[in-house]
């Protein structure tokens, strides 16, 4: 086990280079790019950025989020996304300690976090990202790591995307026009995966409610018609991390204590 302050220190420096490494693939993924090569360059005046101005959360401040070269704005997305990252690690490190279920969940949290930034931005759920992600959380179940065994795993991938797909056939059938995307029936297939099934009655609520109040709202403020439409995947990581940290309660309030 390891304790104390250099593990915690470990998590929190290895969450924010994943976040930077996630901001790459929010960023060229849609694209189709490699998130390999070229190096990060700023997409304003193509200067290829220096290891000392690519150090996570630290370059941005110390360069006061703009390029060196061309002074233009660094995007907030940026720090934003390695700070999310870096707090997910650190407390993923505090309930499982550099565990295998550490990684495998936090491997799990990245995805769900490159996919929301993703979907926030283009409207896009990319199969290179929920895909394998679901694979790797079956197979987890399958191989008895994770959170839940394989048989609720199974019946979460069958649920959660079966339920979605079947939720976008009755809509495209009653208003003439494709509701839920594809991406995101594969994505709660993967949450599924993960999270077992007892998980999507929650996240389902948890989603559809914050895509009411949050993505409507916004809607209105913005004076965009009703018939916009909203990236559903932002509120389903926010519903999955909620059941990710917090299960057991979750648990005992939907299903009532176990005997």
């Amino acid at each position: 086990m390891v304790v104390g302050s250099v593990g915690f220190l470990f998590a929190v420096l290895f969450g924010l280079a994943v976040g930077s490494f996630l901001n790459v693939c929010i960023y060229r993924i849609p694209l189709r790019k490699s998130i390999i090569n070229p190096p990060s360059s700023c997409p304003q005046c193509g200067e290829r950025i220096r290891f000392y101005d690519n150090i996570p959360l630290f370059s941005y401040l110390i360069l006061l989020g703009k390029c060196r070269h061309c002074r233009s704005p660094i995007p907030l997305q940026y720090p934003l996304v390695e700070v999310v990252t870096g707090l997910l690690s650190a407390a993923l490190f505090i309930r499982y300690d550099l565990s295998a279920d550490y990684f495998l969940l936090f491997f799990f949290a990245s995805a769900l976090v490159a996919i929301a930034f993703i979907d926030l931005h283009h409207k896009i759920i990319p199969d290179v990202l929920s895909i394998p992600a679901l694979i790797i959380g079956a197979g987890a179940s399958l191989l008895g790591f994770g959170q839940v065994p394989w048989t609720e795993s199974l019946i979460g991938v069958i649920g959660g995307g079966g339920f979605l797909y079947l939720v976008a056939v009755i809509f495209e059938k009653l208003r003439g026009r494709q509701g839920m995307g594809g991406g995101d029936v594969k994505m709660l297939a993967m949450i599924g995966a993960w999270m077992g099934w007892r998980s999507l009655p929650f996240i389902l609520l948890i989603s559809a409610s914050a895509g009411i109040l949050i993505g409507g709202g916004s809607l209105v403020l913005a004076r965009k018609g009703m018939r916009t439409r909203i990236p559903f995947g932002p509120f389903l990581a926010l519903g999955t991390l909620l059941w990710l940290f917090f299960d057991q309660d979750l648990l005992w309030w939907l299903y009532g204590p176990r005997r």
